[in-house]
């Protein structure tokens, strides 16, 4: 940040550790600002790239995230006396001419945000109990469709990936991700299902967002089978991994920002309703099924991901329930 702060005295602080009650010399030669709140804006990865912060006297700057910025001393408000001058407070005189001395002000600090609670990937114990694939992957999808002869959805995947499967290829974890949710989903078959899934979910978390989306859905579809079969130690395995992209920004700071922006989506999931009602007004089935899947993916990963504040696990699983029985009607 530009900024000339003449003789005044200074250092300088990173924006992603500032508050309110610390000073900022705004751009120009004034005097530092105290801050009243700051505001964290994402990028379109839901990522901190942009702090809002604004100061009593000021209005609102922005500042980058990764940036610098000068900050100084002064008196916080509510400290009594000049905010702007850091003058002493004077003693006051009451009505009947004697003289109290000032009085001392509650000030409330406010907390700082607790770090994000640790989180503590698979240990190979836990890998171990994914088993190795039975011959490569092709052979895996092969064998996965051989019972499904006339199925032309999981036929046309299939003969897709028999080709050749490249980890490396979104396009090719999405067919892998949608061949093993069409096998359990709508064939019914969560075995075949799940050592499709399990070629996307030894695979680790690379920064791709777009490939790890499908990752992510092969991960809660796996937690889902082996909850239902009542493997729960293999489930808790899948959903650790589930998580694994949750544990690489190293910023202390972003890494908060990350976790809070995480648990309002857990929240606040996006369910389909308005899409759904809107299918079902228009006696669109095919569309209204279509919706109802995604539906059903969003409560897998909320449910593999341990729940949310808002909707109970018990739920949960009811809401799965009753989506399955609709995208299989």
């Amino acid at each position: 940040m530009t900024h000339s702060p003449a003789s005044q005295q200074y250092r300088e602080k990173q924006a992603g550790d500032l508050q309110a009650g610390d000073f900022v010399y705004l751009p120009g030669d004034g005097p530092a600002e105290e801050i009243a709140s700051v505001e964290v804006q994402n990028d379109d990865y839901g990522v901190a790239a942009l702090l809002l912060v604004t100061t009593y006297d000021a209005g609102t700057v922005r500042i980058a995230v990764g940036s610098s910025v000068p900050v100084g001393d002064g008196v916080p408000r509510g400290l009594g006396g000049d905010a702007s001058t850091g003058s002493e407070p004077d003693s006051s005189t009451t009505a009947e001419g004697d003289v109290e001395a000032p009085a001392e002000p509650a000030v409330v600090v406010p907390p700082r945000p607790a770090d994000p609670p640790a989180f503590t990937g698979p240990s190979a114990e836990d890998l171990a109990l994914i088993p190795e694939p039975d011959g490569t992957p092709e052979a895996v999808v092969r064998a996965a469709v051989a019972d499904h002869k006339g199925k032309n959805g999981v036929q046309v995947l299939a003969e897709r990936l028999a080709k050749g499967i490249n980890t490396k290829s979104g396009s090719c974890l999405r067919d892998l991700s949608d061949l093993a949710f069409d096998l359990c989903i709508v064939l019914r078959d969560p075995d075949h299902s799940l050592e499709v899934a399990d070629l996307l979910n030894v695979l680790p978390f690379d920064g791709n967002l777009d490939r790890w989306a499908s990752i992510e859905r092969a991960l809660a579809l796996s937690s889902f089978i082996c909850r239902e079969a009542g493997q729960s130690e293999r489930a808790a395995v899948y959903e650790k991994l589930l998580r694994a992209s949750e544990s690489q920004e190293e910023d202390p700071f972003k890494a908060l920002v990350n976790a809070r922006v995480r648990q309002r989506s857990l929240n606040e999931p996006n369910l389909y309703d308005k899409e759904i009602f809107r299918a079902m007004d228009n006696g669109n089935r095919d569309a209204e099924r279509e919706w109802r899947f995604l539906r059903l993916e969003a409560l897998m990963f909320l449910r593999a991901h341990g729940g949310s504040k808002t909707i109970a696990e018990d739920e949960l699983g009811r809401r799965i329930a009753n989506e399955l029985e609709a995208v299989r009607a």
